[in-house]
Parts: structure tokens; C-alpha cells; sequence
């Protein structure tokens, strides 16, 4: 299985990216519509929830939060929602957020998703999904627009 891995660097402080991409408002404005939901401590369960096929709480992702360093780190465990696939349980890959300050104003961030389990339909798309949301979170967080997403 192959791993995605990007850095990029997004003027603004470590906290202030954290809040971005775990609050409500930078959430909604980048994941279609998507809110964070569920406690972030290790071992909870958490979820991405927004307008789908099964209305405005449609589950589109969920798993376990593996660890949890609010301005320095997140780790989640991701299945696909219910709804996209009957096996979506056996679905698994990892999602991981490194914050680290590179300067007065400026993080570093570096995402990884990893440990695909076999078969996973998301791993294909991959590499095509992930530079456009965490440019998106970029756009976002610097100027306060998050990028129009082809259709």
C-alpha cells in the first residue's frame, strides 16, 4: 500500500491551524460541508458528519482518535462512513497532522496518510484528494476563503 505524504508551510501560529482544521468553522469551509464531531482524546471515537446521501448528518468518515496534542499533533484511525461501503469497518487507513512552528507566524505542517488496509477505495484517490484539501486549509486559514473544489 502506498503511503501520501505532504509539507507545506501556512502563515499563521501552530494553535491557530490546529483550531482550523478541528473546529466547526474551518472544517465546514474545507471537508464539503463536514464538521468534526466527538472528543479529541486518545481512544475516542470521532467523525466527520455533513450534507451526503443521507442528509445533512451523513456520517462520511469515522474512527479512533489515536493521539491528540492540540497545536502539535493529531492521529486518527479512518474508516468510510456506513453509507459508502457495507464492509466499511474492515476499512482503515491512518491520518496524521504534525504542527510544528517554523517561525513568528509560520507552521509547518506536515500530513501523512498511512497504513492502508487492503482494498481500500480511497487509497486510489489519494494522492489527487489530499494536495486540494490541504491547500484548501492553507487558502482558508491565510485569507479566510477556502479554494472552490472541481465537481
Amino acid at each position: 500500500m502506498s503511503d501520501f505524504e505532504m509539507t507545506l508551510y501556512i502563515a499563521a501560529e501552530p494553535q491557530r491551524v490546529w483550531d482550523a482544521i478541528t473546529g466547526e468553522e474551518g472544517s465546514r469551509a474545507v471537508m464539503w460541508g463536514s464538521a468534526l464531531r466527538g472528543e479529541l482524546t486518545p481512544g475516542s471515537r470521532y467523525e466527520y458528519v455533513g450534507p451526503g446521501q443521507d442528509g445533512d448528518e451523513t456520517v462520511h468518515v469515522y474512527g479512533e482518535v489515536l493521539q491528540a496534542e492540540p497545536g502539535a499533533l493529531l492521529q486518527l484511525t479512518e474508516h468510510p462512513g456506513p453509507t459508502y461501503r457495507e464492509n466499511h469497518a474492515e476499512l482503515t487507513s491512518r491520518m496524521t497532522w504534525r504542527l510544528e512552528s517554523a517561525a513568528e507566524n509560520l507552521t509547518k505542517l506536515t500530513f501523512t496518510n498511512d497504513q492502508w488496509s487492503d482494498a481500500h477505495p480511497a487509497e486510489a484517490e489519494t494522492e489527487g484528494t489530499w494536495p486540494l484539501v490541504l491547500s484548501s486549509f492553507k487558502s482558508w486559514i491565510e485569507t479566510g476563503r477556502a479554494l472552490p473544489f472541481p465537481s
